[in-house]
Order: C-alpha cells, then structure tokens, then sequence
C-alpha cells in the first residue's frame, strides 16, 4: 500500500477534502485506517467487529460525492444494522445476530460517502457507563490504559482517541456520547430527541432518551456529521425543531453574550470530585472572560423520582429486546446468556406495569417542561461530565453480586448526565482539561430543546480559546 504518513494532521472533513483534491484516495485511507487498528486495538480494544471486505466493496463499488466521501468510518456495536453483517449488542444472547437491512442512519452515512470497515465495544446493551461485556472483553483508555474509556459507545471513543479515526458513530440514552467523550478526550454532542432517526425498526429508543450521533476530535466534524444525518425519515413518530442553517455554518459566527448557569454539584446537591470542582470553576471564568453572563444556579430535582421513571423505562425497553431474542432463537434466555446486572434489569421489566411505564414518560415529560422553564432565564448549563476523573476498569463490575454497591457507584460517577436524556435537551462534553494523573476531564454544556446552533457556537469558540487538538495519548 501507498503510506499516507499525514494522517493525524486531518479530522474527518480534512481527509474528505484531500480525497475531493485527489492527493489521497479511498483506498489508502482506507488502508492506513486498518493498519492502525491492526497496531493499536490489541492493546485497547476498540473495534470488535471488522468489516474490511465490505468496506473494500464499498469503494469499488463507486462511493456517492457526498461531505465524507472516502473517509474511514466505525459503528457502534449496538442498535446499529449493516446489511450482511452481524450487531452483537455486546451480549452472548445476540452474539450471532445478523442483519439483512441498513438502518436509516447507516444508510446516511454511507449516502455521506463514509466508508464502514467494523463496529466499536459497547457494554450489553448499552446498560452501563463503561465498556467492559463478557462478550468482547473490555475497551481500555488510550490515556491510561488501566482505565475505563467510559460508555456505552467507549469503543468508539477509544478508537478516535487513539488516532485509529477522526470521528466515529455513537449513540446516548443516559450518557453514552458524553461519558466517552469526557473519559477519553473527545468532543462529543447529545442531539436534542428527534433530530437522528432510529428507524427502520423503531420511532425510539428508550421513550425517546435515547439517540444517535458521533464522537469526535474536533467541533467541526460533529457540526458536518449532524448536518449530513439530521431530519426525520418518513414515518418517525415525531422531529426536533427545524434548524436555520447547516451546523457547520453556525461554527462561523461566535455567540452574543450568553446567559450561562453553572453547577459543581451532583443532583442530590453532593459536591463532585475537588479536580472535577476546580475545573468547572475554571471554564465558567473562561465563559465569562469571553464576555458571557455567568451565575451559579440549577435546577432542583429529586434524584429518586428520576431514578425511578428512568428504572421504569429503561427496564421495559431491555425485556422487550431480550423477549423478541428469545422469539427469533425459540427459547427463554437464562441467567447464563446475560451478564448479571443486565439479567437483574431484564427481569425487573417483567414487573413494570403499562401505568408504570406510562408514568415514567409522564415524569421525564414534565422534567422537559421544567427545565423549558427554567431555560427561559439561561441559554447555556455548564456542570462536569462526570463526577470524578474516570474510573478504573472493574469499579463498575457488571457480573457483580453486589447489586447496591454497584448502583451506588453509579451514582458516585455520574453527576446530571442523564437528565437531559429525559428532557430531550442537546447537551455536548468538551474535553477543555485534563486531571493531575493526566486523564481527560469534559466539560457539559446544555442549550434549550431544539437549538443545537448555540451549544455548536459556543464550542466553536471554547475550541480556539482552549484548543486540544494535538493532544493524543501516547500508546
């Protein structure tokens, strides 16, 4: 193969460029992507399933002249379907699942000319906040490889991290774009509900708290990626709000004076890790020196109703993906097809009731009108990604018995994340500092429903204020 030694210097929308140009071609990107991945994934074992053949016959085939035409590109192994190829969900009850469709997303991205060569580690079914299934084994952290890259799309992160792509897929039902992205370094955006599609099998993932978009290096890709995806398909149950304008145009205008809320503190009004508090301190002065209006302020919500709806929701969603496995293989799945927390949230949906679960999307509905309230004096929230540095691999042990400690744990790490999962809200990491042991540390911003323009203006600026770009782990 020809070597294309400059690949590092390029995001995703660089490398398509020098494909438009002609000083590359599909093929060699291609190629350095699969090198990479065959150098780096033994040790952090991002990408689980490898599709190169495919990927070659994509481009042979003729890639359409799209924003990212040529550029390598990864899924998420879960709620992802390429046709011919096998989605595991990181689970050994769906180890052999294959697909003989695309889903919507899928096929925009490779409408956007993306080229698909495999899919990233995910937790079983997406169900915790580090990538670490019985299945695959776990994903480790190009930063520090004894720990968690985060989840549930830590594969993905570990993979862009790691310089194996610029951007790769990624999906989040109570974290999972920003848990990874704050973990390993990224910069990654929670669309606001509606504005991915998850068809063709579904309108919604998990009562609408779940969706899909990309981790990335750099603002831009996110920003190119969301304009080349977004908008409802035909017969999704419902869209976000109509964007002005292409995203990637918003990155060209800096943000008036923004009203921006800040918190240091977890729901239950416990303060977060000191580095944690020090950096938030830290990036609402930096808003604040660039001219925004910034208080200290938040909601107050009752950490156990949230629990609870999202318990509800989250537990039905999981039984019905295990009750339709069991459907397709002809027999009921045992405590030794599933991991144990997942078995434990599997049967605790066959208790959920239909009130039950129509009480939990009453619940997360009112929170979104709360916080709708609330967000009429603010533009912007600002809170940490996560609650600590991250963790080390097996503090949140999936095959646990001790089903307490492992909840409570949870807790411990994650600050608000999840909220804005149930309201709907666009919410982004940015990966602005990094810890004393010399782990990344994110940062959350959160904007109204429906305007990803000013999270997307914001970051623009917060991304030449504070760049990172030429910051890789060394592995």
């Amino acid at each position: 193969m020809s070597k294309f030694t400059d690949y590092d210097k390029y995001d995703g929308l660089g490398l398509a460029a020098l494909v438009k140009s002609g000083d590359v071609t599909p093929t060699e990107l291609l190629d350095t992507a699969i090198e990479r991945t065959e150098a780096v994934n033994p040790k952090i074992n991002a990408v689980v399933l490898k599709h190169y053949d495919e990927a070659r016959a994509q481009i042979e085939k003729g890639l359409p002249d799209g924003p990212y035409r040529g550029v390598p590109f990864l899924i998420k192994d879960l709620n992802m379907a390429l046709k011919g190829t096998i989605t595991t969900s990181g689970s050994k009850f769906f180890a052999t699942q294959k697909f003989d469709h695309n889903n919507t997303l899928t096929d925009r991205y490779l409408e956007a000319g993306l080229v698909i060569f495999g899919k990233t580690n995910s937790p079983e079914f997406g169900l915790t906040v580090t990538t670490e299934p019985v299945l695959h084994g776990p994903s480790r952290n190009p930063w520090n490889l004894e720990h968690s890259t985060g989840g549930s799309s830590g594969g993905a992160a570990a993979a862009v991290a790691a310089g194996i792509i610029p951007v790769a897929n990624a999906s989040d039902g109570g974290g999972s774009i920003r848990v990874p992205s704050a973990a390993c370094g990224l910069f990654g955006m929670k669309p606001t509900r509606g504005r991915t599609p998850a068809g063709p099998d579904r309108g919604e993932g998990w009562a609408g708290m779940s969706i899909s978009h990309v981790v990335s290096r750099t603002v831009r890709d996110s920003a190119a990626m969301l304009d080349a995806t977004a908008g409802a398909a035909i017969g999704d149950p419902y869209a976000a709000p109509h964007q002005a304008r292409p995203y990637l145009e918003e990155l060209a205008a800096r943000p008036t004076s923004l009203r921006i809320a800040f918190t240091t503190k977890r729901p239950d009004g416990s303060l977060c890790h000191p580095e944690v508090v020090k950096t938030v301190e830290a990036t609402a002065k930096l808003c604040e020196e660039l001219g925004h209006k910034v208080e200290e302020a938040a909601l107050k919500t009752d950490p156990t109703e949230m629990s609870r709806a999202q318990a509800a929701l989250i537990a039905s969603n999981t039984r019905a993906a295990v009750r339709e496995r069991e459907l397709e293989l002809g027999r009921e799945a045992t405590p030794e097809d599933l991991e144990h927390i997942t078995w434990l949230v599997s049967e605790s949906g066959k208790t959920i009731t239909g009130p039950d679960y129509v009480a939990g999307t009453h619940f997360i509905h009112q929170l979104g009108r709360r916080f709708g309230d609330f967000m009429q004096k603010y533009d912007v929230l600002l809170g940490p990604t996560l609650a600590t540095p991250p963790i080390k691999l097996g503090w949140l042990d999936m095959m646990t018995d001790d089903v307490g400690t492992y909840f409570n744990r949870m807790s411990e790490y994650l600050p608000a994340i999840g909220m804005f999962n149930m309201t709907g809200q666009p919410s982004m990491s940015m990966p602005l500092h990094m810890s004393s042991d010399g782990l990344p540390l994110g940062m959350m911003f959160t904007g109204r429903f429906g305007d990803e323009a000013t999270l997307y203006r914001l970051a623009g600026q917060l991304e030449e204020a504070l760049p990172w770009i030429g910051r890789y782990p060394k592995l």
